[in-house]
């Protein structure tokens, strides 16, 4: 299973992770992104590179 790590402290909720994302893992809830859906992630790391706070880590990034 893929891991996914979102730093609370970083992330704004700006949903560009959300938009970029392929697979559709990530959902914005609470001004936050989440990932809902770690097992359909395509480890494209598009959400990595695209968020403007750093507030991602992926383990295959």
């Amino acid at each position: 299973m893929v891991w996914i790590e979102i730093s609370d402290e970083k992330c704004d909720g700006c949903g560009d992770c959300a938009e970029v994302c392929p697979a559709a893992v990530f959902l914005v809830s609470k001004k936050k992104a989440v990932p809902k859906k770690m097992d359909e992630c395509v480890e494209c790391c598009a959400c990595v590179d695209i968020c403007p706070k750093d507030a991602i880590k992926h383990d295959m990034c």
